[in-house]
């Protein structure tokens, strides 16, 4: 399964770069995971056409064929072994896997229209920066929880 984060954002500081990387290489390699940015809108006009032209920036990102997930503060929140279930869902029905974090504004309603699903990390307001490392984090661990690896303890 090929698992893609897009993020509208400019590229991150290394620290970012580093830690994604770390869990990206502790996967196997029948689950690829990559992390992909989106430049930001800066000429829009007004904060709904910025945040429609991220939106169709990000739906021409994502392969036809990929099921997207939308993180959204508005999502369902997961613990570790629903979302460990999930990906073992999401696994058996779909080769590639599109995960979306939108800019500083949010999603374009046709981002959330075109996602399967929302997914969210917490109630709380997360830096962008973090949110890819939570997010690459925690699909690792759900990896290790469907693995039996030692990684996740109870």
């Amino acid at each position: 399964m090929q698992i893609e984060l897009l993020c509208v954002a400019r590229k991150p500081p290394e620290w970012v770069r580093e830690a994604c990387s770390e869990y990206q290489q502790r996967m196997p390699k029948a689950l690829t995971l990559s992390v992909r940015e989106i430049p930001p809108v800066t000429t829009a006009s007004s904060i709904d056409e910025q945040r429609q032209r991220e939106g169709a920036a990000l739906l021409r990102a994502v392969p036809a064929d990929a099921a997207l997930v939308a993180l959204d503060e508005r999502g369902t929140a997961h613990t570790t072994r629903a979302l460990a279930a999930r990906l073992d869902r999401w696994r058996q029905h779909h080769q590639k896997l599109v995960l979306v974090v939108g800019g500083a504004e949010g999603l374009a309603p046709g981002v959330l229209q075109r996602a399967a699903e929302r997914w969210s990390l917490s109630p709380l307001t997360l830096p962008h920066q973090l949110v890819r490392v939570i997010v690459v984090e925690q699909l690792y661990r759900a990896w290790t929880v469907l693995n039996n690896h030692p990684y996740h303890r109870d």
